[in-house]
């Protein structure tokens, strides 16, 4: 399955500058997914880190991970649409590299274990063939009405 950006507004509740997926290029529903993110100069975040060395912040490659698994999670649960996905739980996560405009982040995730309202998920993001994030996940799925009670 490939997504574009389109589909993937339909998926993820995230918007601009928050959406952090361009695109799914192959997914199979439960297990795995691949996508990318293009880095461009043009982020909000470069702004402020940092003027004179642009890096992406590692924070938002972890949370490009977390859409990116969030994405497979839609489409490996029942009634997605009456729910959302939050992330719960950052472990064992090791920045290898730093991100700079012009990189394309090639992001992989794939389910370790699906229980009813939780997931633990692996992830990673590449450049050019080299890891410069990775680390484990947990997402805990909500029900949209329940949150809506809550706010």
């Amino acid at each position: 399955m490939i997504f574009k950006i389109e589909d993937i507004q339909g998926f993820l509740p995230h918007r601009y500058p928050f959406l952090l997926v361009d695109r799914v290029l192959e997914m199979e529903a439960g297990k795995s997914i691949t996508a990318l993110k293009n880095v461009t100069v043009n982020e909000a975040f470069f702004q402020g880190h940092f003027p004179k060395l642009k890096l992406m912040p590692g924070v938002l490659i972890v949370e490009a991970i977390a859409q990116t698994g969030g994405i497979l999670l839609y489409h490996s649960i029942p009634n997605p649409h009456d729910k959302i996905v939050v992330l719960s739980k950052i472990e064992k996560t090791k920045f290898r590299k730093p991100v700079v405009p012009g990189d394309q982040l090639r992001i992989t995730a794939r389910i370790l274990k699906l229980r009813n309202r939780l997931c633990h998920l692996a992830g990673q993001a590449s450049v050019d063939g080299e890891v410069v994030v990775e680390g484990e996940l947990m997402a805990s799925v909500l029900n949209l009405e329940e949150m809506n009670g809550r706010t």
